[in-house]
């Protein structure tokens, strides 16, 4: 599949001739973000089965800390910086930023609760006891939205703003887990909720790299981009250590094994429409 992207590529989009010349690659801002990132993402997306107070935990977050100030004051200083912070400080770009980090927990709030759900034995009162192909298939038409709604929400940007599809996708997203608290005790309410909850993703994810794009010298859209994926994927990561630590805490035996409770689901779903 890279392989085919790659080709189509290449066959497809148009050479764009090169920019100014004379600037460097930033080869320590790329490596100090990379330790701070992966050191910070690590420890939050561990810290739950490690143990917040462990050795390993405390000392990835701390040093994700000191790595990311260090990495801070050189991208500040340094005449080609890998990401321009001050143009990352603007209030436009910043606030699509963190609306990223927000968006990418809603995102993967469904992910971590509708599978469990449709795979939980009926015996539980709430499980919907599909098998793992079952539960794939429920789920499929959900991703298949993204692909066919991302085109309806560039159309949309164009004619009303990307902020105004941004907006309409996380209220979307917000009904998604409406439907899902509503939903939830039939497969088809899960297919249901999952579509509604995929297409506010669609929208959302399509305008803010447009919004992105439209706040930042053209020579900075690669970079500011880059970093708001990072974002998006930091928010997964958050999203995945609260949706486990609501789950792991609120339970019921099944068969002498701890099983997440239709209460905690039920938690889960209602902080991803507070987070939307």
């Amino acid at each position: 599949m890279s392989g085919l992207i790659a080709l189509t590529i290449w066959r497809v989009v148009p050479d764009v001739p090169a920019g100014a010349g004379g600037q460097r690659f930033d080869g320590i801002g790329a490596a100090g973000l990379a330790v701070g990132l992966v050191s910070l993402i690590l420890g939050i997306s561990k810290g739950s089965s490690w143990g917040w107070s462990s050795p390993l935990t405390l000392g990835l977050l701390v040093s994700a800390v000191i790595v990311l100030v260090l990495w801070g004051t050189w991208e500040l200083r340094t005449s080609d910086p890998l990401i321009d912070l001050r143009t990352t400080a603007r209030p436009r770009v910043l606030l699509t930023n963190i609306a990223s980090i927000f968006v990418g927990f809603g995102m993967y709030a469904s992910s971590l609760v509708f599978p469990q759900v449709l795979q939980l034995s009926t015996a539980t009162g709430y499980g919907l006891g599909q098998s793992i192909l079952a539960a794939g298939l429920w789920l499929a038409p959900a991703g298949l939205m993204m692909l066919v709604l991302s085109p309806v929400g560039g159309r949309m940007s164009d004619a009303r703003g990307p902020k105004f599809t941004f907006l309409l996708g996380v209220v979307i997203l917000a009904a998604g887990y409406g439907v899902a608290l509503l939903a939830m005790s039939h497969a088809w309410g899960i297919l249901l909720a999952g579509l509604v909850v995929n297409s506010g993703v669609a929208f959302a994810y399509g305008a803010m790299p447009a919004i992105i794009m439209s706040s930042v010298p053209h020579s900075e859209t690669a970079a500011a981009n880059g970093f708001n994926t990072l974002m998006r994927s930091l928010g997964t990561s958050i999203g995945s250590v609260i949706v486990g630590i609501v789950l792991a805490q609120m339970t019921i035996q099944l068969d002498g094994i701890a099983v997440p409770s239709e209460a905690g689901f039920h938690m889960v779903l209602a902080i991803g429409i507070g987070i939307a």
